[in-house]
Parts: C-alpha cells; structure tokens; sequence
C-alpha cells in the first residue's frame, strides 16, 4: 500500500455519502463506525452477497475506519515487527507493515472504500475460509494471502465463491488478506487502470 504507484494517484473526491450498512447485509463487527460505507461501495457489496449461493451469506465485520483508529492499528503492528526484529530500520518496519495495515494517510478505510468480510452458514455461524480474519501474516503462516497454497478444501472453494462473487460486483481485493476488497480508493484505481481515486479520507 505504501509504493509509489499507489501513493501517487491522485483522488478526485465524488462525494458519494457514508451510509449506514444495517439492514443490507449482516454485519458482525464491534462497533457503530464499522457499519458505514460509501453509497458505492454498500452497493457492489449488496450485490455481491446476491450473488452468492443460498448456502454462503456474505457478512460485514468492518468499513469506515477513524483515521485515529488507523494510525493505532498501523503503529501497534510495526512495533510488533520492530520487537520481532530490533534489527530493522524504520523504512523497512514501515515497508513491512504496510504489506498488512495501510498507512493511515492512504487507508481505504478512513476512505469508507474497503470492507472486510466473512462468509457465514445461513444460521449465522462464521465459516473456515483458511484462516481467521485479521491473521497476519505471521500468525497464519502466510494462510492470509488470497490466494496461498496450504488453504484446501472446502476452505479453498468457500475463498473462490468469495473472490467470485466480489470481482463481479467490481470490488478488488488486497492479495495479502482474502478478507480485504475495496472499491474507489487509490489502491482500486491502480488495479482497475482508473484515473484517479474517487474516495477519499474522509470524516462522519
């Protein structure tokens, strides 16, 4: 998320509101904030659970980040990488900790552009998909990328439905967690070709 070409794009802000995603799809996580998305974003993601298979239902656990909220995530995770490695200089701890939490000032999140999701049983039990939902890398054991080998199985069939169902919906995932999908953010624009990002950092 921190690399130049993500970075660099400019975002011509839409101004699509934030919205409250009580009542479209089901929602799982632990806070009033979480729940809001953009207009755009709740949309593709309406439509995607649509498209899911009567035995898969498409959840919310988190949207709309504070950018304070952000910043304490990004900085708690470097300093787990720093203490892990007091070798590390601060570029690289930065480097690495991107790869897993955006920088706050680009976050999709404080952005309401990106949705992290789960796939629940019709009775609302949370399903294996690999691994748990904002495993990093480390604690996973790599189980976190999308599309990693050592997920099998059923878990493996349940993450393809899920990247089905969201890329037709026009959402994009971020590689390193199979949970993470976004839509007008800089990181979209850079994977979708798009001139610009048209979703911002912005405030509720």
């Amino acid at each position: 998320m921190s690399d130049d070409a993500v970075t660099s794009i400019e975002v011509v802000e839409s101004g699509a509101p934030l919205v409250d995603a009580a009542g479209v799809v089901p929602y799982t996580g632990a806070t009033d904030d979480a729940r809001y998305l953009r207009r755009p974003v709740l949309d593709r993601l309406a439509d995607a659970a649509s498209r899911l298979p009567d035995e898969l239902v498409l959840a919310l656990n988190e949207g709309w980040r504070p950018p304070a909220l952000q910043r304490l995530y990004f900085e708690r995770y470097a300093a787990r990488l720093r203490a892990g490695d007091p070798a590390l200089d601060d570029h690289a701890v930065h480097r690495l900790a991107s790869r897993f939490i955006s920088p706050p000032a680009i976050a999709p999140h404080t952005a309401g552009a990106a949705v992290d999701v789960l796939l629940l049983s019709p009775d609302g039990d949370v399903l294996d998909v690999g691994c748990a939902l904002d495993a990093s890398p480390e604690e996973s054991g790599g189980r976190c990328y999308t599309d990693h080998p050592d997920v099998t199985g059923q878990a493996r069939a349940r993450r393809r439905e899920l990247v089905r169902v969201m890329s037709a919906a026009g959402l994009v995932n971020y590689p390193t967690e199979w949970w993470h999908w976004s839509w007008g953010d800089r990181y979209w624009a850079m994977t979708t070709g798009a001139p610009a990002a048209v979703l911002g950092p912005v405030g509720r």
